[in-house]
């Protein structure tokens, strides 16, 4: 099998499934039982919390355990808007972002809010003019991408941010760097950022762990009510197995990163040497910014039936987001892609686990689906 998905999800690597058993079978104490397997548990969740906070270049006060990505903007998005709920407020987002995003901001919109939604260049990028444009007196907050997971297109959130505070300095920044986490360095801190989401799954961690980096000092009304865990803001027994894994995919991913990157870089570069030579009606629909995730167009072959294609030759790709479900992408809508070209568009997403026979079984599946298509 050549798994080239990885925006939508990641293999669970080695290390940190060993975390996560060994958290199940012999660390699987309580953590706020006051025994010594609850005291052996806490001790864990703790550094666990030290090691990610380290990746997302916070203090672990300032990190906050959740389910997942999509958990972690909805307590940023909706927790903002509890705090503005007596004058609602001006938010503002962008047409690029993740369905956890846009479905909450909308239905803010629906609670009261005004909403902005801005819109991308024609290369996938936010321009700090646009949101200049769009700010108001009464803008309490910005919710941004940092890597698109369809283009790969990386935003410049330290403008943004800038931008925001300089013209309304109680306005929130949210960031979702979901797609961005060891891919790019996150510095929320320099982004003038107030919350950062993150997700585990798209590292190396197991589907079912989360993070949301609260800046200090910021206090945000949790979405459920319970025992207090995480400080109240995201209570329930926290998962521990879930958790020491994503501390263990952060260290090793943190441990690697700089060759990752580079082998990742020379993969995206060896399949737009072979797009070129054996697709030559292919095109590339932008330049991203990061190597990991390529959108690319096979004219004359539609999506949904290129990837059945595919599948059967043991290839998995997808045609944009995991989320969306087959529906016509949004994004790409927004970069001005002709409709024709969206149809016919595949995303192409590695992770420093794939090779060279993973670009030349998609190569070949994609000439196998041609000769079927193009007629």
């Amino acid at each position: 099998m050549h798994y080239l998905d990885n925006a939508a999800t990641t293999a669970v690597l080695p290390e940190a499934a060993e975390a996560a058993v060994r958290a199940m079978c012999e660390g699987y104490g309580n953590p706020s039982s006051l025994h010594k397997m609850g005291l052996d548990a806490a001790r864990l969740l703790e550094e666990s919390r030290k090691t990610v906070a380290d990746a997302l270049a916070c203090l672990p006060e300032e990190t906050y355990f959740t389910a997942c990505g999509t958990e972690s903007t909805n307590i940023a998005l909706r927790g903002c808007a509890h705090l503005n709920r007596h004058k609602k407020g001006h938010i503002i987002t962008s047409a690029l972002e993740h369905a956890a995003t846009l479905a909450t901001a909308k239905q803010l919109e629906a609670d009261g809010f005004r909403l902005t939604v801005l819109q991308p260049d024609g290369a996938g990028h936010i321009l700090p003019e646009a949101l200049e444009g769009a700010l108001t007196d009464d803008t309490v907050l910005l919710s941004c991408q940092l890597v698109n997971n369809e283009l790969g297109t990386v935003q410049p959130v330290a403008a943004l941010g800038k931008m925001l505070k300089a013209r309304c300095p109680n306005a929130l920044f949210h960031v979702d760097a979901v797609q961005g986490l060891f891919r790019v360095p996150v510095a929320p801190k320099k982004w003038s950022c107030d919350l950062m989401s993150v997700s585990g799954h798209k590292i190396g961690a197991p589907k079912g762990i989360g993070a949301l980096y609260v800046k200090k000092g910021l206090r945000l009304p949790p979405l459920a009510t319970g025992g207090g865990q995480e400080r109240g803001l995201r209570p329930g027994t926290e998962p521990l197995p879930n958790i020491a894994a994503f501390a263990k995919a952060c260290e090793t991913r943190k441990a690697r990163r700089d060759a990752d990157y580079a082998h990742v870089e020379q993969l995206a570069a060896y399949l737009r040497e072979r797009v070129a030579a054996a697709l030559p009606f292919a095109v590339f629909n932008v330049q991203s910014d990061v190597p990991h995730v390529q959108s690319l167009a096979v004219p004359g072959c539609k999506s949904e039936v290129l990837l059945r294609i595919l599948s059967d030759e043991g290839v998995c790709v997808s045609a944009g987001s995991a989320c969306s479900k087959g529906k016509q992408s949004g994004v790409l809508a927004a970069i001005g892609l002709p409709r024709a070209q969206s149809d016919c568009t595949i995303r192409v997403s590695f992770c420093p686990e794939n090779t060279r026979d993973d670009v030349d079984a998609l190569i070949l599946g994609l000439q196998k689906g041609a000769e079927k298509l193009r007629r």
